[in-house]
């Protein structure tokens, strides 16, 4: 009987950390570093306050993070 408990405890637990795993959310942020007024694209939050979130710059995928950023206009200004 304990091992029949253990076995359905295990399973749900592996289950259960299977689903959480899927269930991450990525994010792409578009950033602009004011040095060189570049812009990159970034999967993480920028923490740092010489980079900052441009525009309309936070995508789902880095597919349209790359076509965003295309778009936005002070990351073609000179």
């Amino acid at each position: 009987m304990k091992r029949t408990l253990l076995a359905a405890a295990l399973t749900v637990s592996f289950g259960i950390g299977a689903y959480a795993q899927t269930a991450v959310v990525h994010e792409y942020n578009v950033v602009r570093d004011p040095t060189t007024k570049k812009c990159t694209i970034v999967d993480k939050k920028p923490t740092s306050t010489t980079t900052t979130i441009v525009d309309n710059g936070v995508f789902k995928t880095r597919e349209e993070a790359v076509t965003g950023m295309k778009t936005i206009k002070v990351c073609h200004e000179d």
